[in-house]
């Protein structure tokens, strides 16, 4: 149609401005801002219609209202979406607060292997006008075979009247000093619970001072224990000041029967002259080590529940068996026997015992006390409490009278 009207492409273009026009005018100021400006509003907005899109995609849970007007259920729905999922790295430590120890009671084992596996030790002494026994005491310790850099040692001194506390500072410089035979750690405790019955024979084991002389030992081992016991401990081990002789290894032989409580039997040396020849009588002493009996059992139950029943004294008779009575320290050292009652001068126990609230009561339980009313107490929880009667620990003789036992 433009050829019929006589148009050509040369006569349009002959119309056209020249280009040096176009170039004049595409340099010119005017022409320059408002490309400019044009290509701004189309950048912006192809930026807002971008974001507009990309919000649309999120959106918040829960009621448009802020939290303190929320119901329950709407506090709760909100909430719900708010979980943000942790991803640990177990190899990778992580210092959380300075402040903060964390304790895996987990780890803890008490074995039969217990020196092998390097089980720590808990060696409990409790201590009331022991000036005199302290030395050998001391040099019995020193002799165990355990290692000693496994072995912590702490005593508690409470309601002395002689110089237990010197003898001890004494001796423990003695020892510590020696790199050979040190221990890992000494822990003295020092706490009165107003004793004031004297530590004669006549005093101490008199019938009437049997009650209170126990509860009162109750309190001062449960301070010794809670004040002394650590979460690296494995088991606890109770010797008494007032031994005379005992195995090396005793804590090697203990530890590898793997039970819960054990007990030796404690006997003692008295040497008498018969027909001009000086014979050991090896006399019985520990009596609150025993089995129970029936008529044990029956006096319990006649007798007022704050009542303290104590054993080898004929106001009570109760036929218990009596470990001091068996055996003989030259056969098997490791035939053992279940007891419902223990002495307190040697026992090995494992620490998970007492950190399930097994401990000595300082008040009548099933009419027992201190360590008689632990075993009870232990066997309650459904703990094994045993004893062995062919392996005797030596205790100093006491030259008492002897009793209904």
């Amino acid at each position: 149609m433009l050829a019929s009207k006589g148009y050509s492409w040369k006569a349009a273009r002959s119309r056209l401005p020249p280009t040096r026009a176009f170039w004049h005018i595409a340099r010119t100021p005017r022409f320059l801002l408002s490309i400019g400006l044009v290509s701004i509003i189309i950048l912006l907005w192809r930026s807002m219609g971008s974001a507009a899109g990309e919000m649309q995609r999120f959106y918040c849970f829960g009621p448009a209202k802020p939290p303190m007007h929320m119901t329950p259920n709407e506090n709760a729905e909100w909430h719900a979406h708010l979980q943000t999922p942790v991803i640990f790295n177990h190899h990778k430590p992580i210092e959380v607060n300075a402040s903060v120890q964390h304790v895996n009671l987990n780890e803890v084992k008490s074995t039969p292997t217990a020196r092998s596996n390097g089980e720590y030790i808990l060696l409990l002494t409790p201590l009331r006008d022991a000036s005199p026994y302290l030395p050998q005491h001391f040099d019995l310790i020193s002799q165990l075979t355990y290692p000693h850099e496994l072995i912590d040692l702490a005593f508690l001194v409470g309601d002395s009247t002689d110089d237990t506390m010197a003898v001890l500072a004494k001796e423990l410089d003695r020892i510590q000093n020696n790199e050979e035979i040190a221990f890992r750690s000494v822990t003295i405790i020092e706490k009165d619970f107003g004793v004031t019955h004297s530590q004669n024979v006549e005093d101490r084991h008199g019938f009437s001072a049997q009650g209170p002389r126990r509860k009162a030992m109750g309190r001062a081992r449960n301070y010794l224990l809670y004040s002394a016991l650590k979460p690296e401990h494995s088991w606890v081990y109770w010797r008494d000041v007032d031994i005379k002789d005992s195995p090396a290894k005793i804590i090697e032989d203990f530890t590898a029967h793997d039970v819960d409580v054990l007990v030796p039997n404690i006997w003692f040396h008295r040497y008498k002259d018969v027909n001009g020849k000086m014979v050991d009588i090896e006399g019985r002493f520990d009596y609150n080590s025993w089995q129970e009996s029936p008529e044990g059992l029956k006096l319990a139950a006649s007798l007022d529940k704050d009542v303290v029943l104590a054993e080898g004294y004929k106001e009570y008779k109760t036929n218990r068996n009596y470990m001091a009575k068996m055996g003989d320290w030259r056969k098997d050292k490791d035939e053992k026997i279940p007891l419902d009652g223990i002495g307190g001068v040697n026992i090995i126990v494992k620490a998970d015992v007492h950190r399930s609230g097994i401990n000595f009561p300082c008040y009548a339980f099933e009419n027992q006390a201190e360590t008689e009313g632990f075993a009870k107490m232990a066997k309650r929880a459904g703990y094994g409490v045993w004893g062995l009667p062919n392996y005797v620990v030596w205790h100093i003789d006491t030259d008492e009278k002897p009793g209904n036992a």
